[in-house]
């Protein structure tokens, strides 16, 4: 009988993982895609166990667990709309369902990301579109704060992983999707252009619709700023099972990338 290739199991990975300095870390931010590592023996739990395995139980894990389908000014919004006429547009927001913290699916955020939001005792972050999940024992605190019209800036988790110490750790992903450059938006010396936001919430009183205003996120040019960035020293570059893998710190990446914007963007009109 032929043998059964069961895929990467997590020693291996967390052998790997080993190799890019994260023990003792007090926090990593992890944006993975599971099909750039290889086979895993058991999905994302194998992720998982590795990441617990090379950080140690002191680190907290945390994930992106957005839901940039609950907005009205999203480019997944504009896709599913385009080719309809105002009375099915607003037939479709009328069927959006409002985010719910304790049950709401992240969008198009990997295995891992719903993995870890699953597990008992995650804690998720309570804004509706721009979530974030943790497991570990600052994962109360990292999560507790995270502002409605602030996605990814100081008052978010995303604030409170800088001011910790925090590292992220990409995964077969490339820099042109590294969440933390977001936070240079926020502290760039010219001020960021702002626009106004709307998406829903559920709650025990049912369906309600929110509208806010924050700096209008923009990562169209992430990949020329990661191009950039890779060549820092605080980068580190190693490999997840077939996957590439990157890790730094989230301050060195928010304020590399604000100083990148200062000179590669333009200032906000008025």
């Amino acid at each position: 009988m032929a043998s059964v290739h069961t895929g990467l199991d997590a020693a291996r990975l967390a052998a790997d993982l080993g190799e890019l300095g994260l023990a003792g870390a007090s926090g990593v931010l992890v944006q993975a895609s599971l099909k750039e590592i290889g086979r895993l023996a058991n999905g994302p739990a194998t992720l998982f166990t590795a990441l617990v395995a090379a950080t140690g139980a002191d680190t907290t894990i945390v994930v992106l667990t957005h839901t940039s389908n609950n907005s009205l000014s999203s480019r997944d919004f504009h896709e599913a709309t385009r080719q309809l006429d105002p009375a099915a547009v607003e037939s479709y927001i009328d069927r959006m369902p409002g985010f719910d913290a304790a049950s709401t699916e992240s969008y198009e955020m990997g295995a891992l990301a719903e993995y870890v939001r699953e597990l008992p005792g995650a804690v998720r972050s309570a804004h509706p579109q721009t979530s974030f999940a943790a497991v570990g024992p600052r994962a109360a605190e990292w999560m507790s704060v995270h502002d409605l019209d602030c996605h990814l800036g100081e008052r978010s988790p995303l604030g409170a992983l800088d001011v910790a110490g925090a590292r992220v750790l990409l995964i077969g992903v490339g820099l042109d999707s590294c969440t933390a450059f977001h936070l240079g938006e926020y502290r760039r010396g010219r001020p960021a252009p702002r626009r106004e936001y709307r998406c829903f919430v559920q709650d025990a009183a049912g369906r309600k619709s929110l509208t806010f205003t924050d700096i209008h996120l923009d990562d169209t040019d992430f990949g020329a700023l990661g191009d950039d960035f890779a060549r820092s020293a605080g980068v580190i570059v190693g490999r997840a099972g077939a996957a590439t893998a990157m890790t730094f710190p989230v301050r060195a990446a928010a304020d590399f990338a604000a100083d990148w914007m200062d000179r590669n963007r333009p200032a906000a009109a008025g």
